[in-house]
């Protein structure tokens, strides 16, 4: 059986799925998807619907392939779990991104239960390292949230590259530059640059704003140049 949580992203909708088994009285789970909000509570209905009796909980997390700072609360209840039951529980095999994630958050990869901020042991070191912690996560949101808007931005930068390409007959590589150069020069971001491109492209579309044309027209007068 396995647990499905909705976690909504930035233009697309994906699912955690946590797929198991049990081999004696030893509980072998798999996540699979993605680890954002509402998967710690899919893990805490799937911990739930054990058998009575389970000894071990062992997570393979190889099937994950993107997590933000929700994943670290996914950690907190298997640890909770494992406490209250006086169980062992792992968390291993973790790779990409969400390894990323852990480097960040100061965490053992291998198995970051183990790590003294989720094991619940007091340790000195902790309390030195919590600001260091508190520091790294807010730059891991931060390059979180500029992930997702790059995801979410990419396909209309590719059609304004497109769209250069077509109307004055340069490669991808320079529409690029294009976009980029007259982002800088009109100090607007390059997604919007973009989008105003797209929008005046369009039928009956509005022109862009005169700074970004202008910017677009140096743009293109020094590529010529070149």
């Amino acid at each position: 059986m396995a647990s499905t949580a909705s976690l909504a992203l930035p233009g697309r909708q994906e699912t955690l799925v946590i797929g198991g088994r049990m081999d004696a009285d030893r509980a072998l789970l798999a996540p699979r998807g993605e680890l954002v909000r509402g998967s710690a509570r899919a893990l805490a209905e799937k911990l739930a619907r054990l058998p009575v009796g389970t000894a071990r909980i062992d997570l393979d997390m190889s099937g994950v392939h993107f997590m933000d700072t929700a994943g670290l609360e996914f950690l907190e209840v298997l640890r909770d779990h494992g406490r209250r039951w006086s169980v062992p529980v792992t968390a291993t095999r973790w790779n990409g991104q969400p390894r990323r994630i852990l480097e960040l958050a100061g965490l053992d990869t291998t198995d970051p239960l183990s790590s003294p901020a989720l094991d619940g042991t007091p340790s000195p070191v902790v309390s030195a390292v919590a600001r260091e912690r508190e520091e790294r996560l807010h730059l891991l949101q931060e390059e979180i949230e500029q992930l997702r808007q790059a995801i979410a931005s990419r396909p209309v930068i590719d059609q304004a590259r497109g769209i250069l390409m077509a109307t004055h007959g340069c490669t991808s590589d320079e529409a690029w530059h294009i976009l980029r150069e007259a982002s800088q020069l009109s100090n607007t971001k390059l997604r919007d640059v973009a989008r105003s491109l797209t929008a005046c492209a369009e039928a009956e579309g509005a022109a862009p704003p005169e700074e970004v044309r202008t910017a677009l027209s140096r743009a293109l007068a020094r590529r010529s140049t070149r």
